[in-house]
């Protein structure tokens, strides 16, 4: 069992959990994500390890609700349990001195961006963060955010804060004016596909993390395959992180669709799920 230590919410519907879980606080890196399940007939959902205190025994995880299992967790207050926690699962960045480092944050692509700044900014990069929402109110985490990076951009949609608009056409401002070494990308698919199609153009490495539907996280059940540079990858082992220009975004884009019904039903509670039967 794991302990949730705190509760905070940071959105509609958007919470952040700092959670007992030394072991995994040991080994995180950036890049890295858990597999939660909160009870023994339960499914398995990824969560990114958003940040860490190797000292304090402790991780954080930022969870939104869409499904059941989000739902539920999000339902879940301090001193409650959770069942189990694989991890940290998936293969870090590289985390070394690039230079300018550009990273992106979509809505709760930006829990994935922070612990990459952190460590970016530490190995002595210029690190610029531009984060965007729908709207204000689900502009989360942007002390962390604004600590982490040397600048901070924020974007929204509707201009209620920061530049109104999407966080690729601050990308798109600042390549402008230098090339940055390396950009980093972590949101919807669109946004990161949006991306590359920038970085691609001005000849600048992009690295994209990848949200594929995933079952077990070990590479073990290939529902998380993806088409990287024509070959077959599994998100949970080869990534989640890899280079954009490399990455078939439209076939995950389709791929993300496949269960749209069952994940409709069970949040409706008329589908359950058939783990340990």
């Amino acid at each position: 069992m794991y302990t949730i230590l705190k509760k905070r919410n940071l959105a509609p519907e958007i919470n952040a959990f700092i959670v007992n879980a030394p072991l995994i606080a040991e080994r995180a890196q950036a890049g890295h994500f858990v597999m939660l399940r909160l009870t023994e007939q339960g499914e398995r959902i990824p969560l990114t390890i958003a940040d860490w205190d190797r000292q304090a025994g402790t991780i954080m995880l930022v969870c939104q609700t869409f499904g059941k299992t989000s739902g539920i967790l999000n339902s879940l207050e301090a001193g409650d349990e959770i069942l189990d926690l694989l991890g940290p699962l998936g293969t870090p960045i590289e985390v070394k001195k690039y230079g300018t480092v550009v990273l992106l944050g979509g809505g709760v692509g930006i829990p994935a961006i922070l612990s990459k700044a952190k460590e970016l900014k530490a190995a002595g990069n210029n690190v610029i963060s531009i984060i965007g929402a729908r709207c204000k109110e689900l502009l989360i985490l942007k002390e962390e955010m604004e600590e982490a990076s040397h600048k901070l951009y924020l974007t929204t949609d509707d201009g209620s804060s920061g530049h109104k608009g999407f966080v690729t056409d601050v990308l798109a401002e600042l390549m402008a004016e230098d090339r940055p070494d390396l950009v980093i990308s972590v949101g919807p698919v669109p946004m990161m596909k949006a991306t590359v199609s920038l970085t691609k153009a001005r000849v600048v490495p992009c690295i994209v993390s990848l949200n594929p539907i995933m079952v077990d996280g070990t590479g073990m059940c290939g529902s998380c395959r993806v088409t990287v540079d024509g070959q077959t990858k599994f998100a949970c082992v080869d990534g989640p992180s890899f280079f954009g220009e490399a990455v078939d975004f439209d076939e995950l884009s389709s791929r993300q669709n496949f269960y749209r019904q069952e994940e409709a039903l069970a949040r409706e509670g008329e589908h359950k799920c058939q783990c340990g039967r």
